[in-house]
């Protein structure tokens, strides 16, 4: 039996174009440029903050769950729907990093702490990167009274999950699923790579999810560039939406620039308006900005521009939306 072709010796690869890992010295030349710019300028106002409705997410459960969303901050969302509570790539930490003293500091504390979730049924991790995979976080989230959510990951992870006293795993290929309650979580593809050291890079597979609930159909890209992927996913799950595509996609619209660097990786405003098109989705939340100093854009820019590129398209503000860190946002039910 052929191998899937994002299967190569040693690791994996994209679907539509190898992903090249930058050298060194594009490292040390994206750095320099940045220091003698002064990037990324300082945020015109700070990221929006409210308090969470904890009421109301720890009320929002079994017969009577409303489909939800709630921006933890970063990729970090909170998801209720098909009776469940699903939380996407969780990074309570005050770094996104290897260390506790260095590399990314949260601009932002997190919008529900730890000790604030509802029982998480399970959690879905894109990839491993630090700013996704956060040891700290996921093992207090296994440690949660009533006993651990299912870590539901990408091909090569349940090892390093199970290494760390993390036994509640699931482990996915693209378009391979997990039945969970009355959901199927999918892993779809993605544009992306992986490493957590200077020796893994590409060893274990990234990619996105998709949710499907009898009340919500819910959408999370991961990290990713722009790719014919998402027009993929579209046609790949036609069957399942003929009544309308995903009800909420979370789609990534920080941490791009400068795009010599990271066009391949990550996108742009513009390029997360288009994969809310090929989706098809019927509303998209943008997340992966705010919280961490990545790149070089401000950490507002992307919400600035996410208003002035939707305007230029004409879409409604409800088509894709920011959220304050903290917010949550009811959805109708599916019919």
């Amino acid at each position: 039996m052929s191998r899937p072709p994002h299967h190569r010796d040693g690791g994996f690869q994209n679907n539509h174009g190898d992903f090249e890992p930058k050298s060194l010295a594009d490292v040390l030349r994206w750095r320099w440029n940045a220091a003698r710019q002064g990037l990324p300028p300082r945020p015109q106002i700070p990221t929006p903050t409210q308090p969470a409705d904890l009421g109301f997410i720890r009320a929002n459960t079994g017969t009577v769950q409303q489909p939800a969303v709630t921006w933890i901050g970063h990729a970090t969302v909170l998801a209720q729907l098909g009776g469940l509570n699903l939380l996407t790539d969780p990074i309570f930490s005050e770094r996104a990093s290897p260390l506790s003293f260095a590399g990314p500091k949260r601009a932002q504390p997190p919008g529900v702490a730890l000790a604030e979730l509802p029982h998480i049924d399970a959690v879905l991790v894109s990839h491993n990167h630090y700013d996704h995979l956060d040891l700290a976080s996921c093992r207090a989230l296994a440690a949660q009274a009533g006993g651990s959510p299912l870590f539901i990951v990408p091909l090569g992870l349940r090892a390093w999950f199970q290494a760390r006293g993390m036994a509640r795993v699931a482990e996915l290929d693209w378009w391979q699923g997990e039945r969970l309650g009355g959901a199927d979580i999918v892993l779809v593809p993605a544009q992306h790579w992986s490493a957590r050291g200077l020796n893994d890079r590409m060893k274990t597979l990234w990619g996105g999810f998709a949710v499907f609930a009898p009340d919500c159909q819910l959408f999370f890209a991961g990290d990713t560039g722009y790719s014919r992927d998402f027009a993929d996913i579209r046609a790949r799950f036609a069957e399942r939406q003929q009544d309308g595509g995903f009800d909420i996609a979370l789609i990534p619209i920080g941490a791009y620039e400068p795009r010599w660097f990271m066009q391949d990786q990550h996108v742009n405003v513009e390029e997360a308006l288009k994969i809310h098109a090929d989706l098809g989705a019927k509303a998209s939340l943008g997340v992966h900005w705010g919280s961490f100093e990545l790149t070089d854009e401000a950490l507002d820019e992307p919400p600035r521009q996410l208003q002035r590129q939707r305007a230029e398209l004409g879409l409604p503000e409800e088509a894709f939306f920011t959220l304050a860190i903290g917010a949550t946002r009811r959805l109708p039910r599916r019919r």
